[in-house]
């Protein structure tokens, strides 16, 4: 368990899967209560298929505008957590000399999945629920009350 911060950085590939999804979550569960951010190591562009599957548990992603870490207004966080190694190694290079720390979440990338759109979302969902998981365990007991 992480002690509980002020400020969370999700960080993946390219902002358009893994962390969006992260970050509505985390907004989801914590509300206003700490600030929360996500950004890509390159730009992409918000998937359809992170909107629909975020929409089925009632959490609109749908207004999300990628970023990459060039693009952050405000590097002043307690953790950034990757979910790719690619986004690992810049969030190490990011937070050298800070007071943050930098975790990695080995998180799959679902858009690798080949085969019908069922097929397809089930691996969207499987990310959905995994991130959903690591993140409940990952924050004190109280910060989750609002569920």
């Amino acid at each position: 368990m992480i002690s509980f911060p002020s400020a969370i950085l999700f960080a993946c590939t390219m902002n358009s899967v893994r962390s969006p999804i992260a970050e509505g979550l985390l907004k989801y569960l914590l509300g206003n209560a700490i600030y929360v951010d996500s950004v890509g190591v390159r730009f992409g562009v918000i998937d359809g298929f992170a909107i629909e599957v975020m929409d089925e548990i009632g959490i609109d992603i749908s207004k999300h505008k990628a970023k990459t870490f060039d693009h952050l207004e405000d590097r002043s966080f307690d953790i950034v957590i990757s979910l790719s190694l690619e986004a690992q190694h810049r969030a190490v290079e990011m937070t050298q000399g800070m007071a943050c720390d930098a975790v990695f979440w080995d998180t799959f990338d679902p858009t690798l999945i080949e085969g019908n759109r069922e097929i397809r979302l089930a691996s969207y969902r499987q990310v959905r629920d995994q991130l959903l998981g690591k993140i409940k365990k990952s924050l004190p007991r109280d910060a989750l009350s609002q569920e």
